[in-house]
C-alpha cells in the first residue's frame, strides 16, 4: 500500500472505509492534476466516495482548496479520512445529490466560486439522466467553472476498449441496468451542448481515461 504519512498508516487505514481502486489510481491521476490545476483555486469534487483521493491530492495541491461532496449517506466515510489526515485546504465536506440538487453545494448559504469540477468513477455508476444533470448544473450555476475533469472507463465509438471493460460493464448492468460504461463521444457531445469542449485526453492505467473539458469562451 502507498501510505500517506508513514508505516503507522497501515494500521489507521485498516480501520477506515477503503477503496482499492482509489489506492491504485491516485498517483496517476495526481500526475495529471498537477499539470492541469496549476492555476485552479477552488476545486469541487463530486462523488468523493471514501475520501481517499482528497487526502492524497490536497496536500500535494496546496495552492488550491479541494471541496469534497457526495450524497449524505457517504459523508461520514469522507469525514473519517479527513479526521485521520487533516489538511488545511480540505474544507468541511458538503452534501450533494445530483438527483435532487438545483445548485452546487453552499457554505452557510453562500455558493463558493468553484473554478474546477473533478469527478472520478461516477459516470458509469449513476444513471445517464444524472450524467446529464451534472453537466446542466455546471452550465446553469452563476459561478465561474472553467474546467471539468472526469476520470473513469469509456467506450470508443460504441466499442469497449478492452475485454476487462466489457466484463466490468456487464457486471455493472447486471447490478443496475441504468449504469454502465459511457461512450466517450456521447459525453463529449453532452459537454458541448452545455458549453464545454474536450481540451485534453490522457490514457490512464487499467484501460481508463482522464478527460479534461474547457469552457467555450
Amino acid at each position: 500500500m502507498d501510505s500517506h504519512l508513514g508505516n503507522t498508516d497501515v494500521d489507521i487505514e485498516a480501520k477506515l472505509p477503503f477503496s482499492q481502486a482509489c489506492e491504485n489510481n491516485k498517483v496517476a491521476i495526481l500526475t495529471v492534476l498537477q499539470k492541469e490545476l496549476k492555476t485552479a483555486q477552488y476545486v469541487l469534487e463530486i462523488g468523493s466516495g471514501t475520501g481517499q483521493h482528497s487526502v492524497y491530492f490536497a496536500p500535494r495541491l496546496s495552492h488550491l482548496s479541494w471541496q469534497c461532496s457526495d450524497v449524505a449517506n457517504n459523508l461520514k466515510m469522507i469525514q473519517a479520512w479527513h479526521h485521520e489526515y487533516p489538511v488545511i485546504n480540505l474544507p468541511q465536506v458538503l452534501a450533494l445529490d445530483l438527483a435532487t440538487a438545483d445548485s452546487f453545494p453552499k457554505h452557510d448559504g453562500i455558493l463558493p466560486l468553484y473554478d474546477t469540477v473533478f469527478t472520478a468513477n461516477t459516470l458509469h455508476i449513476v444513471p445517464w439522466s444524472l450524467v446529464e444533470r451534472l453537466f446542466s448544473l455546471i452550465a446553469t450555476q452563476p459561478f465561474s467553472v472553467t474546467k471539468l475533469i472526469i476520470y473513469g472507463p469509456f467506450n470508443d465509438q460504441g466499442k469497449f476498449t478492452s475485454a476487462g471493460n466489457a466484463q466490468f460493464d456487464a457486471m455493472l448492468r447486471a447490478r443496475d441496468p441504468q449504469s454502465g460504461i459511457r461512450d466517450k463521444g456521447k459525453v463529449v457531445d453532452l459537454a458541448h451542448k452545455n458549453g464545454f469542449m474536450l481540451a485534453s485526453e490522457y490514457a490512464m492505467p487499467a484501460n481508463n481515461k482522464l478527460l479534461v473539458f474547457q469552457k467555450i469562451e
